[in-house]
């Protein structure tokens, strides 16, 4: 694992792109601010310590040599008026210190040298304590001692400063914030769009305004939609045509057979045309599926509708119940609903001979309508492929029970076209649920 994915773990950051870009963004801005703070600071602290020097060289130089023509008598009365906010002067040997300098001490102590160490010796001691103190001690030409109490203070920023980097930051972060927010909103659109695409749908079009790049984007997926729509217009037409241009012969050739004299062939040949008009028809019906939303949606009692549907298969001797039937009205496509149900309920009583449907109510306030067996199931890793149109499994269900491949695909297809979805799944006691939600 690289050390930017143990960062990332160790912070927890979230992976979407937009906390990325706001990441990435403030992150930079935040830095350069920061930056130029630093930079002014370190030259504002450059700038008042070369100030403060150049002060204390002149004015002191100035004050010892003031102090040392004054009789000794009037030197006391002096002292206030030349003290100054980081340094004053005393009477006296003043406090006992060490001679270690710091960087800082060592440079003021260069420059009181500087200023009266020609004339008058000059000791410069580290007074201790909790911040840093200086002493400088110079014996006058009458041998009397001045001391002059040093205290280094640098205010090179006004104490207000730091508040209005702490305001500058937050405007960074809100407007960052917004920024990000408003360049992922198109690709969020985008991603939903994507998600809900129905060519065959009656779905808005993606809004083609916005910034330029955003608008050719949008442009494209709309002709991309459209292009899948024709695509798929074409597709049931071609089935269509193959449809309307395949039955007249098969028809032909079904009563030709059935006219030719009793025979194991004669039955078989039926029996293949009969296969190829159900694979047609079939397939024309997969195609179509595609287009279920065309049907106007309509208001019906879901749980008289599922108990009519097994009713009519009991009527024919067919072993179908119902169970949890929700007395609730939904508005729905009733023809494509019974469309789908009709395959589930077909399928189940292929492989298992009986079929049980369980109307609930979800937790999300839609609909989930379940056709239960008790037959084979179909393995895990292939729940998802016998949703593919012409796919059959190896097993039971398969050759041996005939079939175009195309129930559950269709079922499928129409789920999606009213609004659902439809999800297969093994039973813990055996056979299969496949459940339709919607609504």
């Amino acid at each position: 694992m690289s050390w930017l994915h143990r960062l990332r773990a160790l912070l927890h950051l979230p992976r979407t792109l937009r906390w990325r870009l706001f990441l990435i963004l403030y992150a930079g801005l935040a830095a350069a601010h920061v930056l130029s703070f630093a930079v002014l600071f370190a030259e504002r602290t450059m700038s008042a310590k070369a100030t403060m020097l150049t002060t204390l060289e002149y004015d002191v130089a100035t004050s010892i040599a003031l102090l040392d023509r004054l009789p000794e008598a009037e030197r006391a009365q002096w002292l206030p008026m030349l003290a100054r906010r980081n340094y004053r002067y005393e009477l006296g040997p003043g406090l006992p210190g060490r001679p270690e300098l710091s960087a800082r001490a060592t440079e003021i102590a260069d420059t009181i040298n500087a200023a009266v160490g020609s004339r008058f010796p000059v000791r410069v001691d580290n007074i201790p304590g909790e911040r840093e103190h200086l002493q400088a001690h110079v014996t006058l030409s009458d041998g009397s001692q001045v001391t002059i109490d040093i205290l280094p203070q640098l205010m090179p920023l006004a104490s207000w400063l730091p508040y209005v980097l702490a305001a500058q930051l937050l405007l960074l972060l809100l407007f960052t914030w917004l920024a990000v927010r408003l360049a992922i909103r198109p690709l969020l659109r985008f991603a939903n769009a994507a998600e809900a695409l129905d060519p065959s749908g009656k779905a808005s079009r993606l809004a083609e305004g916005g910034p330029t790049e955003v608008a050719y984007a949008a442009r494209a997926f709309n002709a991309m939609r459209d292009r899948i729509a024709h695509y798929l217009e074409e597709r049931v037409q071609i089935l269509a045509a193959i449809s309307h241009d395949l039955q007249t012969p098969i028809t032909r050739m079904k009563l030709r057979a059935e006219m030719a004299e009793e025979s194991p062939e004669k039955d078989k040949l039926i029996a293949d045309l009969s296969e190829i008009e159900l694979l047609v028809r079939e397939g024309v019906a997969y195609a179509r599926s595609a287009h279920g939303d065309a049907e106007k949606p309509a208001r019906i009692d879901i749980g008289s509708f599922v108990e009519s549907l097994a009713f009519d298969y009991q009527d024919t001797g067919k072993s179908v119940r119902c169970a949890g039937l929700a007395d609730t009205v939904v508005t729905t496509r009733p023809h494509a609903l019974r469309r789908i149900l009709t395959n589930l309920v077909d399928n189940a009583l292929k492989f298992a001979g009986a079929a049980e449907i369980e109307v609930r109510r979800t937790a999300e306030g839609g609909i989930a309508i379940a056709v239960l067996d008790e037959g084979p199931g179909i393995p895990p890793d292939q729940l998802e492929a016998v949703l593919q149109p012409f796919y059959r499994l190896e097993q039971s269900r398969n050759r041996d029970t005939g079939g175009t491949g195309l129930g559950l695909a269709i079922a499928h297809q129409l789920a999606l076209a009213i609004g659902g979805t439809l999800t297969l799944g093994n039973r813990p006691q055996g056979g299969l649920r496949a459940e339709v939600r919607f609504g």
